[in-house]
């Protein structure tokens, strides 16, 4: 039995993906359509790509397909759009099926959520939380699921609660998108830093909490996708007129690169955050007592909050992929859990570098030689910035050393290198990664986060004096512990920088240039190395360097 799991279009307009399992729950492949279209988040494409991967790696055709899986209730949001699944199949995945066309299965959206996370989680039982902007009907909800048995819905809040949208409106009066969280999250640590206050737009009612800001007309219970934009709009427009006057002004009053010198912007982007911060602890709390167990799973597009998520205590699982592009695997084990559990999930289930499709043509500019562990870890303390490409790709957004930038942190300056070579904004902060021993000293311990880069901890004494370069403002990083061979070059470089006696940590970051997703295959790789200015790449288990370096590579 075959189910490939999808986020598509039209419900899943943004992030699709595909994610193939076989009869016994067993992942395949699991691949973003942006990693294969090179458009990121792929907004409004049908996950072809990746779904074709995902047959190629099992050795299948699309007539092999027995379900195909989306994480969501379309036809609630799009009441007769399609004729039938036929049509449906054609706009939403784009294979051709033939004549035996898959059975399709709808799983709701933050179902298809909660169970991409405890499926993946190390847990027998567990509460698990969804926070997202919102799926058919809510925008959280908690959840238990136990091993063997059904998943039990214990409580949902609807849309006019959304922390997402909240979180949306202050992304959008920054001048990002709202696809662009994750620069608001950097630049409210900011804020944390400099003991900014911020006005109390949470208010926890015993087991409730509802938001400072509601839309003017609620419109409860199922909605079209129509009227849910509507309210989206309506909304998010209210949140921004409440920024607007927090800050006293409708937007920032500084450029983008220089935002975390205005104190409106810094206020804006900390106050959606300690919104955040302070319903989501709540809600985790809930979720623990509703489950009866400590052991909780979080998912949604807020649970990549990761300053949000280093906040909670106890044991806490949040997959690699907990925005919409989880939900292609949700959906899937929805279908067919997993019989047997290689929890925690392995990031690396994308698609292989294919190195060996390199010809000396394709690099006829650059030097290239044999991989060698000593000389990678002699240009790092050398102070050179280089990348990564190596083995299958990971899944999520989290670059975790299959598709990465490295550099050894041990100075301050290194960001502004790192930030350089990436085109972005000097403010914005770089994660670590080390080996569990060697993290253990560096930041406060995190079980399960620091395995795919989601949760921010704060820096020990010795992590501030080796390691500055991945040390935020407000004194936290976003570490990654890299375990065993799963990164074979960079594992084996911070062994080697252990071994001549220097700190054994590099700043991770994700091997991509302005607005594009991370590098994919190696004529990505090799194309974002020439154009970056990059002093090394190490593809599979080759080191290219260029052989006319820019300014920057110049040393």
């Amino acid at each position: 039995m075959w189910i490939l799991g999808v986020n598509a279009p039209p419900a899943g307009w943004h992030d699709t993906a595909a994610c193939l399992i076989d009869g016994d729950g067993r992942i395949v492949a699991f691949c973003e359509e942006e990693r294969l279209s090179r458009r990121r988040h792929s907004l409004y494409r049908k996950p072809v790509g990746a779904a074709r991967l995902c047959l190629e790696r099992a050795g299948i055709s699309p007539a092999e397909i027995d379900v195909v899986a989306l994480g969501w209730d379309d036809e609630q949001l799009y009441p007769g759009r399609f004729a039938d699944d036929a049509e449906f199949l054609a706009y939403a995945v784009g294979l051709d099926f033939g004549e035996r066309l898959p059975q399709v299965v709808r799983v709701g959206h933050h179902q298809a959520h909660a169970a991409s996370s405890f499926h993946a989680s190390p847990f027998r039982k567990a509460g698990v939380l969804v926070v997202d902007g919102h799926g058919e009907n809510e925008s959280s909800s908690i959840w238990t699921y136990e091993e063997g048995r059904a998943p039990r819905l214990e409580r949902s809040w609807q849309r006019t609660a959304s922390l997402g949208y909240a979180y949306d409106a202050a992304s959008t009066w920054l001048g990002f998108s709202f696809l662009n969280a994750g620069k608001t999250m950097g630049l409210a640590a900011y804020g944390r830093a400099r003991g900014v206050r911020t006005e109390t737009l949470v208010d926890i009612d015993g087991d409730d909490f509802s938001l400072a800001v509601e839309p003017l007309a609620e419109r409860t219970g199922r909605a079209t996708a129509e009227e849910i934009k509507e309210q989206y709009d309506q909304t998010v427009a209210r949140w921004r007129e409440r920024y607007a006057r927090i800050a006293g002004a409708d937007g920032p009053r500084a450029a983008e690169d220089r935002l975390a010198d205005d104190p409106g912007a810094v206020l804006v982007a900390y106050t959606a955050q300690r919104i955040v911060e302070e319903a989501v602890t709540h809600l985790a709390s809930q979720t623990r007592k509703a489950a009866g167990v400590e052991e909780l799973c979080m998912s949604g597009g807020v649970a990549l909050n990761c300053s949000t998520n280093g906040t909670l205590p106890g044991p806490l699982y949040v997959p690699p992929v907990p925005h919409d592009a989880g939900v292609a695997l949700g959906a899937a084990w929805t279908v067919c859990p997993p019989r047997s559990r290689t929890a925690p999930l392995s990031p690396y289930l994308g698609s292989d570098i294919g190195a060996e499709t390199v010809t000396a043509a394709d690099t006829e500019d650059l030097w290239r030689s044999p991989l060698d562990i000593d000389e990678l870890a002699g240009l790092l303390l050398d102070g050179r910035v280089g990348a990564v490409a190596q083995g299958r790709a990971e899944v999520g957004p989290r670059a975790l050393c299959h598709r990465s930038i490295i550099a050894v942190p041990d100075t301050a300056s290194v960001n502004t290198r790192v930030n350089t070579v990436k085109n972005r904004e000097q403010w914005r902060p770089f994660a670590g990664v080390t080996r569990p021993g060697y993290g253990a000293r560096l930041w406060e311990r995190q079980e399960h986060l620091s395995r795919y880069m989601l949760g921010a901890a704060r820096a020990t004494e010795l992590g501030r004096q080796v390691a500055p370069g991945v040390v935020h403002v407000d004194g936290t990083t976003r570490p990654q512990v890299l375990h065993g061979d799963e990164a074979p070059a960079v594992g084996a470089a911070l062994d080697a920088l252990a071994a001549e006696g220097a700190p054994p940590v590099l700043l991770n970051t994700s091997f991509n240039d302005r607005g594009e997703p991370v590098v994919d295959g190696a004529r990505d790789a090799l194309a974002a190395f020439r154009s970056m200015d990059l002093d090394f790449l190490v593809l599979g288990d080759t080191l290219y360097r260029k052989k006319n370096p820019s300014k920057g590579d110049a040393r």
